[in-house]
């Protein structure tokens, strides 16, 4: 399908688990409005995402002062969580309760990398409560980690708040140094009984939650401490330098444990950073302007 719509009007959506920003520029780059929703991760259900895409979408539309009836002229760039396949791209677009003149959609990570790079290539690498890369390279894309909390996710903030239960477990039992670290960590519980407790309904913003102890502790010397912060800034030299080693020419470290742990880390991985360009709902209007085909762009109402 050859896409020649021309739109007036452009959105960039950045749906994540936790809420759904929408942004409204016209074709010269001016903001109109901007407004937050409730999650859009599609694994959610596509009908709660598309509620709270459309929550998003109508309150910029009332920042601007400006109504449905535009939509028929807009470019649509979804950045969603929940994304993993083109045929959930498809199946987004076309679960769309309105028509759009085009819509574009797309993994947020694919969005975040667009718009990181102004389109260009390069990668990367999200360090937050969880861990994952992506490269976009020759335009095409490649994730990198990101397997979940059980299976993956070092270079992260839960990481940090697990391996920091881990050794305060272990040093309890005697066989691992005690720090001042390991101690707070005990009494911040109460008992190691009251730890495995927690842990049964923990989630990894649970763990991650212990992150800013640790770097506490880190910045007065803890060596156990130190050392857990030593460990992820070694786990994010490794991913950092791999993505390059696909061919992005830098790399973005986004996240809330990006500022943190950014002293920890090698020279050379400090070289191989770039700051974004431009952020995801920026990335997500880029990519609705230009109907990339690589991003399944999409009529309102086509055929596939």
């Amino acid at each position: 399908m050859t896409d020649t719509f021309s739109p007036t009007y452009l959105i960039g959506i950045d749906g994540g688990g936790t809420c759904c920003r929408a942004r409204l520029q016209d074709t010269k780059g001016r903001t109109l409005g901007e407004s937050t929703s409730g999650p859009a991760n599609i694994r959610l259900g596509l009908d709660v995402a598309w509620a709270n895409i459309m929550t998003s979408i109508d309150g910029a539309l009332g920042a601007a002062a400006l109504n449905r009836d535009i939509l028929a002229k807009t470019a649509l760039g979804l950045g969603l969580a929940g994304v993993v396949t083109p045929d959930d791209c498809t199946r987004t677009a076309r679960a769309c309760p309105v028509a759009f003149g085009r819509i574009c959609a797309a993994a947020d990570y694919h969005v975040a990398c667009f718009g990181a790079f102004g389109g260009a290539d390069g990668a990367i690498q999200i360090a937050g409560t969880g861990s994952s890369g992506y490269a976009i390279v020759g335009g095409e894309g490649q994730p990198v980690g990101g397997w979940g909390f059980l299976l993956s996710e070092k270079g992260s903030a839960a990481a940090i708040g697990r391996d920091a239960i881990r050794a305060a477990l272990e040093a309890h039992d005697g066989l691992a140094i005690r720090t001042p670290l390991t101690e707070a960590i005990i009494v911040r519980f109460g008992t190691p009984a009251a730890i495995i407790d927690w842990s049964e309904t923990a989630r990894p913003s649970d763990y991650g939650a212990l992150s800013p102890l640790v770097f506490e502790f880190a910045d007065e010397g803890d060596a156990v401490a130190q050392g857990l912060v030593r460990q992820v800034a070694a786990d994010l030299d490794r991913f950092i330098a791999h993505l390059t080693g696909l061919g992005a020419p830098k790399v973005c470290l986004t996240g809330g444990l990006a500022p943190h742990i950014l002293p920890w880390l090698s020279e050379s991985t400090i070289d191989r950073l770039a700051q974004p360009q431009m952020d995801i709902l920026d990335g997500a209007i880029l990519m609705a302007h230009q109907g990339d085909a690589a991003s399944i762009a999409l009529r309102s109402g086509a055929p596939v």
